[in-house]
């Protein structure tokens, strides 16, 4: 297998075992299921790291079961995203703005707000059906050339073009990247935002490997792979979705990299962010967790309290078959998104339920399997519930107990 930012040579250094597709819930638990190698590769040559198997995109993507909308963190950093994208634009308002792989249309409503045309792509037709019902226009297609001539065709070229948190999910980068250029401005500008290897790297985030992310991007090979198609990083921004993500800002012109894009370059070469061992060492820290967690869940299990999940994500889906946790250490996970209540969790077999469904169980555990939102979950615990018991936050680094 070749790289998929650059064609060279990769190499395993951690191998998660066969596991289902993380989003592909379950209406039976007695319902067969197929698993797929989940391992990491390493590109000797960039230095970027990646999946070593490819699941085809219309089984995972065409329908789907994350709705963006439904996270205030989510909800809330999308005004934040939009004054940030703004303000490294001119006024684009004559013309129009794309947004690809734009799920519900939630990080659209604030331009459109403010007076832009706006138009969302997606290959869900499920969660396009959500944005269209929110007042965001969406098309139904996977993204490449092929998608960005049509666009073209129908609009002209965009002055503001961003895709946040999509470029792990796709198999071809280059097409993907080319269709981005194609379809934006020679004055515009392209905000791409990825989950920030780095951070997954330092907080040990291996439940975000699952068979949606391709690949796991730092910004040199990001870097990289925007410049073979044209476009050139000028500015930076960190966010706080997925645990921390790294937003970068490209045009088709030369612009002055900012003192942000050239702190950074310098701070990945320093952390050895491009090392083969740096990443053989994040899979041995991974199997230490495990132990970790483990013996913690036990300890609880022994006790006989009652204990909920709570987080029905993706992300989950990961960790639990990873480290083989069922039913008789976490009975059922609560998760407040509709379209995952009823089902049961892949691979694992856990019961999805409502969160208010949940809570009349009275648990004295929850586990926190959606830590990425754990300062949200908390307060909501505390506000909406009243909950006063212990929770068990799986990550960052080590596991750890918070009393609430």
């Amino acid at each position: 297998m070749k790289c998929r930012v650059c064609g060279g040579r990769v190499k395993t250094f951690f191998d998660l075992g066969r596991q289902p597709l993380a989003n592909s819930l379950l209406e039976n638990p007695r319902q067969s299921e197929k698993k797929y190698p989940l391992a990491l590769n390493h590109c000797s040559y960039c230095g970027s790291v990646q999946l070593n198997y490819t699941v085809n995109p219309k089984t995972l993507f065409s329908k789907y079961v994350w709705v963006t909308g439904t996270s205030s963190t989510a909800r809330s950093f999308s005004n934040v995203f939009y004054k940030e994208l703004a303000r490294r634009t001119p006024d684009s308002r004559k013309n129009y703005v794309l947004e690809v792989a734009s799920n519900d249309g939630t990080f659209l409503l604030p331009f459109s707000k403010r007076g832009y045309r706006v138009i969302g792509l997606d290959p869900a037709a499920n969660i396009a059906k959500i944005a269209e019902k929110n007042g965001v226009p969406t098309k139904v297609a996977f993204w490449g050339p092929k998608a960005a001539k049509k666009i073209l065709n129908e609009r002209g070229p965009a002055r503001i073009i961003f895709a946040r948190n999509v470029l792990a999910h796709v198999a071809n980068l280059q097409d993907f990247v080319k269709g981005l250029a194609l379809c934006l401005h020679e004055d515009g500008v392209l905000a791409i935002e990825v989950h920030y290897a780095a951070k997954i790297l330092k907080e040990l985030q291996y439940d975000s490997i699952y068979h949606e992310h391709l690949c796991y991007f730092t910004f040199g090979p990001l870097e990289r792979l925007l410049k073979q198609s044209g476009l050139f990083v000028f500015d930076l921004f960190e966010g706080p979705i997925s645990g921390g993500s790294l937003i970068v800002y490209a045009s088709k012109n030369h612009r002055p990299a900012t003192k942000a894009v050239q702190i950074l370059r310098q701070r990945e070469m320093k952390a050895g962010l491009y090392s083969f061992k740096t990443w053989q060492n994040f899979g041995l820290r991974a199997f230490l967790h495990r132990k970790e967690f483990l013996l913690m869940l036990n300890k609880i299990k022994e006790g006989k309290v009652p204990v909920v999940g709570w987080g029905a994500s993706a992300r989950s889906s990961t960790l639990l078959n990873f480290c083989g946790i069922g039913p008789d250490s976490i009975p059922v996970i609560a998760d407040q998104n509709k379209l995952k209540q009823g089902l049961y969790t892949a691979g694992t077999h856990m019961p999805i339920i409502s969160p208010e469904v949940a809570m009349k169980l009275n648990p004295k555990f929850i586990v926190l399997l959606g830590w990425n939102f754990a300062a949200e979950i908390m307060e909501s615990l505390k506000r909406r519930f009243h909950y006063r018991g212990n929770c068990l936050v799986p990550l960052p680094n080590r596991p750890k107990v918070i009393k609430l």
